[in-house]
């Protein structure tokens, strides 16, 4: 999955031509271990979990 993004050590991934698979526009985010589904439309976490320190910056 291409990495889109890095700061702050978050990784933000997203596959570009995967509309057959899910519903929801999402990104992938990795952060020390933590994995998790973001949403685009609304910054909910879908799948996963991510610790609270980054949660401001959902």
């Amino acid at each position: 999955m291409p990495t889109i993004s890095m700061f702050y050590g978050i990784l933000v991934m997203m596959f570009f031509r995967d509309n057959n698979r899910h519903h929801s526009p999402h990104i992938h985010v990795r952060y020390q271990g933590n994995e998790a589904a973001v949403s685009l439309e609304n910054g909910e976490i879908l799948e996963g979990s991510l610790p609270l320190r980054i949660a401001p910056l959902q």
